[in-house]
């Protein structure tokens, strides 16, 4: 099988801090995997996640400006690295091909950037 690098847990957090862009915060991730894919999911795992991504170098993370409605407290904002859209495309790729192989789709499966 080919690796890609992502599990696939990983890879919907990874677009979602893609979809969210400046409001990808753990939080904010969290609520928004819930409403994606009508999973219950758990911050800890999310920030689990966050942290292996950003180890495995697909995330880099900033500190965000204190707000008001968090009591001063500053969010942890992520953003996809370079190696992190490599992997997603990786991803995608492989399950395109895997999808276009299967034969009641091989001849009508497209997919377009």
């Amino acid at each position: 099988m080919k690796e890609t690098g992502l599990g696939e847990f990983e890879e919907v957090i990874l677009l979602l801090v893609g979809i969210l862009g400046e409001e990808a915060y753990s939080f904010r991730i969290a609520e928004e995997f819930e409403t994606q894919t009508t999973r219950p999911v758990s911050i800890g795992a999310v920030h689990s996640t966050l942290s292996r991504l950003e180890d495995k170098g697909f995330l880099n993370s900033k500190m965000g400006k204190a707000t008001a409605e968090r009591g001063g407290r500053r969010k942890r904002i992520y953003t996809i690295t370079a190696y992190g859209r490599q992997a997603l495309i990786a991803a995608r790729d492989f399950r395109v091909s895997l999808w276009s192989q299967y034969p009641p789709f091989a001849n009508n499966f497209k997919f377009e950037i």
